[in-house]
């Protein structure tokens, strides 16, 4: 088989793998959004900032992730295409969500605490398809990395005060706080390993492509493609 068509072919399934996980990341904040019983700590920050600027919540999880990427590329951090496509993707797909409405938003409670439910696992196999990419992990789970590894201190301590921080500061500028506020901070990272453990996915196994790599991996098979012919 050419090396190269082989390559190609699996960087074809990474694409789609990650193009999937975005969609489903979405999906599962918007129902986060729509359960309303307050919204997730980053979700807080992104209507509290789209109703100060008047944009969609959408684009202000955009403007946010790429503050994010900014911060953390002046700080020493790679980021891979999936990084970009997690920052724009997943802004676009939040907006196109919500556009077509498909997803009432709930009066009863109990109605929201499934959505809110459903809104985590959602995201939790989100998660899997594009962490699976190796592409490059989010602005986000970057930023935690980041700041873990400047302070010395474990990432779900880092987690932890940058949701508390975005918390605060979306509450201040409009965003809903709630149980769901609490239960999603509190009950995200069981579904993620719920559904990893599910999957028999290793996080720990993947080792992400930056864009450098995915750019000279892809040069160099289409060379090597050229001598064979």
């Amino acid at each position: 088989m050419d090396s190269s068509r082989s390559y190609k072919g699996l960087f074809f399934v990474r694409i789609l793998n990650m193009l999937i996980g975005l969609v489903f990341y979405a999906l599962g904040i918007v129902l986060l959004l729509k359960a309303n019983i307050g919204y997730a700590p980053w979700e807080v920050f992104h209507v509290g900032l789209a109703n100060t600027l008047g944009m969609s919540i959408g684009v202000a999880s955009i403007i946010a992730g790429l503050a994010i990427v900014l911060a953390v590329t002046i700080l020493g951090e790679k980021f891979g295409f999936g990084t970009i496509a997690s920052m724009i993707l997943t802004g676009i797909f939040i907006d196109i969500f919500l556009a077509i409405d498909i997803i009432p938003v709930s009066s009863i409670f109990a109605v929201g605490l499934a959505m809110l439910t459903i809104g985590m696992f959602a995201i939790s196999l989100g998660s899997y398809f594009y962490i699976k990419s190796a592409l490059g992990v989010g602005p986000r789970d970057n930023l935690m990395v980041v700041l873990a590894r400047k302070t010395r201190l474990p990432v779900g301590v880092c987690r932890g005060a940058v949701e508390i921080i975005v918390t605060v500061i979306g509450y201040a500028l409009g965003g809903m706080v709630g149980v769901g506020t609490i239960a999603s901070a509190i009950a995200i990272g069981f579904c993620v390993q719920l559904t990893f453990k599910a999957l028999k996915f290793d996080v720990t196994a993947v080792r992400h492509e930056t864009i450098a790599g995915t750019c000279k991996a892809l040069a160099e098979k289409k060379q090597g493609k050229r001598k064979i012919t």
